[in-house]
């Protein structure tokens, strides 16, 4: 039988406004601005020690605001230091829009832009057919490894990539997120059923079964989806098309799974109510991998 509700993602234009929407209305870039201005650094510093240039991959970059973010503050610090970056983004809306904020970006110019129009399942296919054996010292994968069937091998890949000091940063919601627990309820009516629920923790219990070595950050967020409750509202289904990543959530779900995700959204365990606004709990966590020894 066809599952019966689109993905968000068959759809680029509205995946990007939806993308952008998410932004606006969430502090989301703000936390992640948090740990690049600090412990990133202070993690790079010892990464970088004195190399004329580092190697870096972005996983699933999008229109590629926190990356030129990211590569921004550590040029401050390291101005010296040239930067060779993969970008790998399969949506062609995305990626086009990423290389539009690069060129409209002063400053650049010390930064080789290698684009990939690609998942990372059609990366690393490529990388290993091509037999390439270029190492990293800084691979990060943002909020993207819920789109990868075996999350583990895919780890474990990246990590084969790294340099001597080279880490993998890998960002996922953390379980007591209201997020996550729309996901746990109902992701598998949202999607098909073989990409399976994922939290930072899940990760961290294969790391640890692996004898990975890691540091684990908190970055507390919450989003606005105050218009989510409001009938008509654009924005509103916008924002819930983005959260169920269905594409015309409101419009082609059954009425009962409607029901349930916002009497969901809107319970104490997922959200928090106050000033006349509905405040997601969006918390994730960073974890921040090294090199296999």
């Amino acid at each position: 039988m066809a599952f019966p509700l689109t993905s968000l993602f068959s759809d680029g234009d509205r995946y990007q406004k939806a993308y952008q929407l998410f932004l606006e209305r969430s502090n989301d870039f703000q936390a992640m601005q948090d740990f690049i201005n600090n412990p990133l650094q202070d993690i790079m510093s010892r990464t970088i020690n004195g190399k004329s240039q580092i190697n870096v991959i972005g996983i699933g970059s999008g229109s590629g605001e926190l990356d030129l973010e990211m590569l921004s503050a550590l040029h401050l610090k390291n101005p010296d230091v040239m930067v060779d970056n993969e970008v790998v983004e399969p949506v062609p809306q995305l990626l086009s829009k990423y290389k539009d904020l690069v060129s409209q970006t002063p400053g650049l110019d010390h930064i080789k832009w290698n684009w990939n129009n690609m998942t990372v399942q059609e990366f690393e296919k490529d990388w290993k057919e091509k037999k390439r054996t270029k190492k990293f010292d800084l691979i990060h994968m943002f909020e993207m490894l819920y789109y990868v069937k075996d999350r583990g091998a895919t780890v474990s890949f990246f990590q084969s990539l790294l340099n001597k000091n080279g880490k993998l940063l890998i960002s996922l919601l953390a379980g007591d997120s209201g997020w996550a627990k729309l996901d746990k309820t109902y992701g598998d009516k949202f999607r098909e059923p073989e990409i399976s629920y994922l939290v930072i923790e899940l990760i961290k219990e294969y790391l640890d079964s692996k004898g990975v070595s890691y540091q684990s950050y908190l970055l507390p967020s919450e989003i606005d989806i105050t218009e989510c409750f409001t009938e008509g509202n654009e924005e509103g289904e916008l924002l819930l098309d983005f959260l169920t990543e269905v594409l015309n959530f409101k419009k082609s779900a059954p009425p009962e799974l409607k029901a349930g995700v916002l009497e969901l959204l809107r319970h104490p365990d997922c959200s928090v109510e106050s000033n006349g606004k509905i405040m997601l709990k969006n918390n994730s966590e960073l974890v921040v991998v090294d090199q296999l020894t």
